[in-house]
Formats: structure tokens, C-alpha cells, sequence
């Protein structure tokens, strides 16, 4: 059977990555109201710590994983990594004392408990003692209801963390009421659309990314870029010589890196850097992401017929989030770059031949099956396929993202 999972981070108050959630995403012949919950998470741990292996899906950060009544008293949490793994105690799995006591062993043997979609009830006392994470629903506990809840937990030493945050106003406001920790994509958007101007350095950079993109970009241009900047020299260097390429020997020069890659690589590996150095100021996740997105998109692209050129389809999973990058509306931001009038109409206006491939990717990461597999119809793309990509997609852009 096919497994589908994704994974969304979870920050912390500082914006810096703290762990992930595996979510399971169901199998291409099912729908997730089809599976149950005992079989959504062992499927989901047999596949992300036996089959494809804790480090390429989270990349060394904890794992959140969803855990019913009966997996919890099966003790099925003891079979896997203390340090990798955070029990979520589910909404729906009621204060038994039996409960209580089998997350008391939890806790015992150092594992981390966390209480999902948490909505207060005096019964959930023993349970509250024991979690050292209680997450609440931003889209569902807000106003006075929150304001009692987190005045109900100050008694108690646990962290709380704000789940489904999508703004930066929602971040802000979680920060104020005390929240440790925020899931969301609050950082894929922009904090301010109104006309602001980009700062000088970020033009210089932004400039640089447009004569890189374009298609008339040759390698004696690319080799000029990096004569000129020796960090950015070993950073290639660094990338090639990793374990994502399996090299038997080592690239040591440019030239033969920009031989190994190809003109379309070097090309990508620069405008990586440089929307690296674009987001500085933002939290890393962004930059990943955005990486996951176009090594996705582009892997999308191979398979479909709707598409000749893959390297523009990975532009337009990379350039996805680069109004949030930026803090500027993705149509000023479109204005400065050379890059196709589909891929743009995608990324401005959400329709024309090439939206599908971003239509597909994002509702992949979001769990909505339904316009995923829409989508990949309109592709042409075997749903099969999907988690492979996107594992495929995740190893890429950690690698990357790493150097």
C-alpha cells in the first residue's frame, strides 16, 4: 500500500525550528475517513522509522505524532526513540485512570507528552500534570474562551503551543498570550502587502536573481559570479561533495562542479544562495520549504506531459513564498524577474497551465487530498508516485539548506 506522509514544522518563540508533526496523508486507493486512527499512526511510524528512517523525513528535530487510546495502552510509543518521538495524546481519548497510568510510565521513562486540540475540562487534571506540551487550536479556541483556558493552565508547568497559526498578526498574538511554541505557516506569508520599498541590499540581490534566471544566462556568467565570491565557491563545493550525490571522488574546482551539475544545476544552486541570503531575516523553515516545494514541483513536472521545460516548474515552487520573503506583494516582486508569463499568472493569480503543479504541492503539504488528487489528474501524474517525491523532495532541500 501506498503511504503518504508530510510533515509541518513546529517553531519556537524565537521563530527558530523546533520539531515536526508527521501527518498522515492516507493512501492513493483511500480516503483518510476510511482509515482509522490506530491504523493512520502505525502506518505512519512503520514508514517514517522502519521503512524510509527518522532522519530523512525530520531531519534530526522530535517528531509530534498522533496516538489513540488503544495505541497509547498498547504501549506502543516505548517501541521508538525517547528523544525522536513526542506523544500527542488526542483530543478524544478520554482521563482513564488506565490512560493516566500508561502516560505516567511514559513520562517515567523520559518521554515528552503532549495533549492535542486541548479544550479544557476539570477531568483532564491528572492527564494536564503529566503533558509537558498542550496545544490549542487558534481557528477554534479564540477570544474569551482562550483567555480562560490559558488562566486555567498558569498553575500547571507546561508549555503551550498554538496550533494552525497563518499570520503574522496570529503569531504576534499567540507570543502575548504566553504561547512557547507556534505551528502554522504564519511564516509563508507576507507581514505587510501595503507598498513598502525593498532595501537596497535586497534589490542588489533581487537584480542579481533576475540576470540568473534568465534563459540567456551562459556558464562563463555563472563562473564569473563565483570568482567573485569565494563563500559562495565553497558552498558548491560543500553541496557537491555531500552524501546526496554519492561521489566516488572529490569535486575540488568550479569548473569541474559546473561540468558535474550541468548549466540548469549551477544555475539553481545560485539562486538558492541567493534567496538564502534574500531571507536572512527570516526564519530557515521559509528557504526549506520553499527548496521542497521546487524540487516537488519539478519532480511533478517530469512525470507530466503538460510541461517541456521541469526547470520552470521548479522556479515556480521556488519563487512560492517570495512576496513572504521579501514583504512585498508577489506582483511587484514578478515585475523584477525574467521568468515565464505562465509561471508568474501561477504564482499572482493562482490559475493558467502551470498553477496545477502549485495547486498539487500545497494542498499535499495542507492534507487536502481531495484537490491533490484533482490536481494530479489535471497533470496526468500517478498519485502513487506522490510520496516518493515528496520524500525525495524533503532530502533535497535538507541537504541544501545545510550547507
Amino acid at each position: 500500500m501506498e503511504m503518504y506522509i508530510a510533515r509541518q514544522p513546529i517553531f519556537n518563540f524565537s521563530k527558530r525550528l523546533h520539531a515536526y508533526e508527521l501527518l498522515y496523508r492516507g493512501a492513493a486507493h483511500y480516503s483518510l475517513g476510511q482509515i482509522s486512527g490506530d491504523r493512520a499512526t502505525t502506518s505512519l511510524l512503520t514508514t517514517t522509522f522502519l521503512t524510509e528512517g527518522i532522519e530523512k523525513v525530520s531531519s534530526a528535530k522530535p517528531c509530534f505524532i498522533n496516538f489513540t487510546r488503544d495505541l497509547l495502552l498498547k504501549k506502543v510509543p516505548l517501541s521508538f526513540p525517547k528523544n525522536r518521538v513526542v506523544i500527542e495524546v488526542l483530543e478524544d481519548v478520554p482521563a482513564t485512570l488506565d490512560i493516566i497510568r500508561v502516560c505516567q510510565e511514559f513520562v517515567a521513562q523520559g518521554y515528552t507528552v503532549a495533549l492535542d486540540d486541548f479544550i479544557y475540562h476539570p477531568s483532564l487534571e491528572p492527564l494536564i500534570a503529566l503533558a509537558s506540551i498542550i496545544k490549542i487550536d487558534f481557528t477554534l479556541t479564540t477570544g474569551k474562551e482562550l483567555e480562560k483556558t490559558i488562566f486555567k493552565l498558569a498553575h500547571h508547568d507546561v508549555k503551550l503551543l498554538a496550533e494552525k497559526v497563518e499570520t503574522a498578526e496570529e503569531f504576534d498574538l499567540a507570543l502575548k498570550l504566553g504561547f512557547y511554541y507556534v505551528q502554522g505557516y504564519f511564516f509563508g506569508k507576507p507581514e505587510m502587502i501595503k507598498s513598502k520599498e525593498i532595501p537596497s541590499a535586497k534589490i542588489n540581490l533581487l537584480q542579481l536573481l533576475a540576470e540568473v534566471s534568465k534563459k540567456t544566462t551562459t556558464i562563463k556568467t555563472l563562473e564569473s559570479i563565483f570568482s567573485r565570491d569565494v563563500g559562495m565557491t565553497y558552498k558548491l563545493l560543500r553541496f557537491i561533495n555531500s552524501a546526496y550525490y554519492f561521489l566516488e571522488a572529490k569535486i575540488e574546482s568550479v569548473s569541474h562542479a559546473i561540468v558535474y551539475l550541468g548549466e540548469q544545476g549551477v544555475k539553481r544552486f545560485v539562486i538558492l544562495l541567493i534567496i538564502s541570503e534574500i531571507a536572512m531575516d527570516k526564519p530557515p523553515e521559509i528557504v526549506r520549504l520553499s527548496v521542497v516545494r521546487a524540487k516537488f514541483c519539478e519532480q511533478l513536472a517530469a512525470e507530466s506531459r503538460v510541461w517541456d521545460d521541469a526547470s520552470e516548474i521548479f522556479l515556480l515552487g521556488l519563487f512560492s513564498m517570495i512576496d513572504a520573503l521579501l514583504d512585498v506583494a508577489m506582483e511587484e516582486v514578478m515585475k523584477q524577474l525574467p521568468i515565464a508569463v505562465e509561471i508568474k499568472d501561477a504564482l499572482i493569480r493562482q490559475h493558467g497551465p502551470a498553477f496545477p503543479f502549485l495547486a498539487a504541492t500545497i494542498s499535499y503539504e495542507k492534507g487536502q487530498k481531495k484537490e491533490c488528487l484533482a490536481a494530479l489528474a489535471e497533470l496526468g501524474v500517478n498519485p502513487k508516485n506522490v510520496y516518493g517525491y515528496y520524500l525525495a523532495a524533503v532530502q533535497y532541500a535538507d541537504t541544501l539548506t545545510r550547507v
